[in-house]
C-alpha cells in the first residue's frame, strides 16, 4: 500500500515539474486538428523567421531615434574634483634669477579645484547631412516593414503548401486503402468462384498478387502523411511527431479568369520585393547626397556654464561662475580622397539598385505568366480527371458484374481497378495543384495566398 502511494507521489511530482522546453506544453494543450486559418495564425505567431523580421523593425525604430538625436541639442551635466601639486615654476629657466628672499618664500603646496557645469552642443548647419541621414533611416525603417510583410507572405504560402500537402497525403492514403479493399473484395470473389468451379487457381493467385502489390503503395502513402505532417509541424514550431491533422478538403473552385496585364499591375502595386527595390533605389540617391555633404560647410555651437572654485564653500557663490560659448565653422579642404571614395561607392550602389529593380520587375513578370499557365493547366487537369474517375468507376462496376457471370477475366478486373486508382490519384493531385496554383497566383500579385484559395 505504501509502495503504491509512493509511486503515485513520484508520478505527480514528475507531472508538476516536467520541463516544457520549446513550448511543448503549449503544443500539447492544443488539439491536433487545425484549419488552414488556424495553421497560418499559429505560424505567424511562432515562426522564427517572422519573429526575426519583427525584431528587425524594432531595431530600425531605434536607429531612427539615434539618427534624429544628431539634429537635437546634446546637454550634459559635468562635475569634477581635482587635487594637484605642480612644481613647474621651480623648474623655470629663470627661477635662479629670483632674489633669494623671494625664492625661499615660494613653496609648492597641494591645492584643490572643484568644478560643476552644464555643457550644450548643437549642430547649426550641416549642409543637409543630418537631414539626409534621418531620411535614410526612415526609408530603411519602411524597408524593414516591407521585409516583414514579405516574410509574413512567404510564411503564409509555405503553410498553405504544407497544409494542403498534408491533405494530399491523407487523400492518397484514402485512395490506397480503397484500392486495397477493392482488390481484397475481388480476391474473395475469385476464391468463391474457384470453390464453385467457375474460376481457375490462376485467377486466385493473380488476385492475391494484386492485393500484395497494393500494400506497398498504401505503406508509401502512410509514410507520405508522416513526412507531410513533419513539414507542417516544423513551420508551426511544433514537435515533428505531433499528431497534427489538417482539417479541410481539396475543393475545386475555378475562380475568375485574370489577364496577364492585370496580374502584373497588381504585382507592381503590392509585391513586397518591388516595394523593397524602389526603397533601395531611393536610399542609393540619398547616399549620394550624404557623400557630397562630407566636403561642405558645417557650423556648430558649443557652450558651457558652471562654477569653478578651490574651496568647496565657494561652489554656490556667483563670484566663481565660469562660462564659455563658441561657434565653430568647418570646411574640409583635403581629406585624402575620402569624399571621392564615398561618392564613387554611392554612384555604384545607385546603379546596382536600379539594375536590381529591373531584375525584380522582369522576374515578377515571368512569375505572373508561369502562375497563370499553371492555374490553367490545373483547371484542365481537374476537369479531365473528374470525367476519367466517373468513367473508370463505371468500367470497374461493369467489369466486376461481368466477372460474376464469367464474361470477364481477372486481368480485366485488375486493369479496371488500376485505371480507377490512377484516375483517382490524378484527380486528387489535380485538386492539390489547382489549390496551390490559386494561392501562388495571389502570392505573385502580392496578395494574401489564403484569399486566392477561397476566391470564386
Amino acid at each position: 500500500m505504501r509502495k503504491g502511494r509512493l509511486l503515485g507521489i513520484i508520478f505527480l511530482l514528475i507531472g508538476i515539474f516536467q520541463p516544457t522546453g520549446l513550448g511543448w506544453s503549449d503544443n500539447l494543450e492544443e488539439g491536433p486538428g487545425l484549419t488552414l486559418q488556424q495553421a497560418v495564425a499559429l505560424a505567424l505567431e511562432r515562426n522564427p523567421q517572422v519573429l526575426m523580421a519583427r525584431a528587425r523593425t524594432d531595431v530600425l525604430a531605434g536607429k531612427i531615434k539615434e539618427v534624429r538625436s544628431q539634429a537635437l541639442p546634446n546637454i550634459t551635466l559635468n562635475g569634477s574634483g581635482l587635487r594637484w601639486r605642480d612644481p613647474s615654476f621651480l623648474n623655470a629657466s629663470s627661477f635662479d634669477k629670483i632674489p633669494p628672499e623671494f625664492r625661499d618664500a615660494l613653496t609648492v603646496t597641494p591645492a584643490n579645484l572643484f568644478d560643476y557645469n552644464v555643457s550644450v552642443s548643437q549642430p547649426l548647419y550641416t549642409s543637409g547631412k543630418v537631414g539626409t541621414a534621418l531620411k535614410l533611416a526612415s526609408l530603411e525603417s519602411e524597408g524593414a516593414g516591407v521585409d516583414q510583410a514579405r516574410t509574413d507572405q512567404e510564411t503564409r504560402l509555405q503553410v498553405v503548401q504544407a497544409f494542403y500537402g498534408l491533405l494530399l497525403a491523407q487523400e492518397q492514403v484514402h485512395v490506397a486503402k480503397d484500392t486495397v479493399q477493392q482488390r481484397e473484395k475481388h480476391l474473395e470473389m475469385a476464391r468463391a468462384r474457384f470453390a464453385a468451379g467457375a474460376a481457375t487457381q490462376v485467377d486466385v493467385l493473380r488476385s492475391q498478387v494484386s492485393v500484395a502489390n497494393a500494400q506497398p503503395i498504401l505503406i508509401r502513402a502512410e509514410n507520405g502523411v508522416r513526412q507531410a505532417r513533419s513539414v507542417l509541424n516544423n513551420l508551426l514550431v511544433r514537435p515533428l511527431r505531433f499528431p497534427t491533422e489538417a482539417v479541410g478538403t481539396l475543393d475545386f473552385k475555378p475562380g475568375v479568369a485574370m489577364s496577364l496585364d492585370e496580374v502584373i499591375r497588381q504585382a507592381y502595386e503590392h509585391r513586397p520585393e518591388l516595394q523593397r527595390a524602389r526603397i533601395n533605389a531611393l536610399e542609393s540617391r540619398d547616399q549620394l547626397k550624404l557623400a557630397n555633404a562630407e566636403s561642405r560647410l558645417r557650423l556648430d555651437f558649443n557652450g558651457q556654464y558652471g562654477v569653478s572654485a578651490r574651496d568647496p564653500a565657494n561652489l554656490l557663490s556667483r563670484e566663481f561662475t565660469r562660462w564659455v560659448f563658441t561657434f565653430s565653422v568647418g570646411l574640409p579642404l583635403f581629406d585624402g580622397g575620402k569624399r571621392s571614395g564615398l561618392v564613387q561607392q554611392a554612384v555604384a550602389n545607385r546603379r546596382v539598385a536600379d539594375l536590381a529593380r529591373l531584375e525584380v520587375e522582369s522576374k515578377v513578370g515571368l512569375e505572373a505568366q508561369t502562375a497563370l499557365d499553371e492555374l490553367a493547366r490545373a483547371n484542365q487537369t481537374v476537369e479531365a480527371a473528374r470525367v476519367s474517375v466517373r468513367e473508370a468507376e463505371q468500367v470497374l462496376e461493369m467489369t466486376q458484374n461481368n466477372y460474376k457471370y464469367g464474361a470477364a477475366t481477372t486481368l480485366d478486373v485488375l486493369d479496371a481497378q488500376t485505371a480507377l486508382t490512377i484516375a483517382r490519384a490524378t484527380l486528387v493531385q489535380g485538386l492539390y495543384d489547382h489549390t496551390l496554383a490559386k494561392a501562388q497566383l495571389h502570392y505573385v500579385m502580392g496578395l494574401d495566398p489564403l484569399e486566392g484559395i477561397h476566391a470564386n
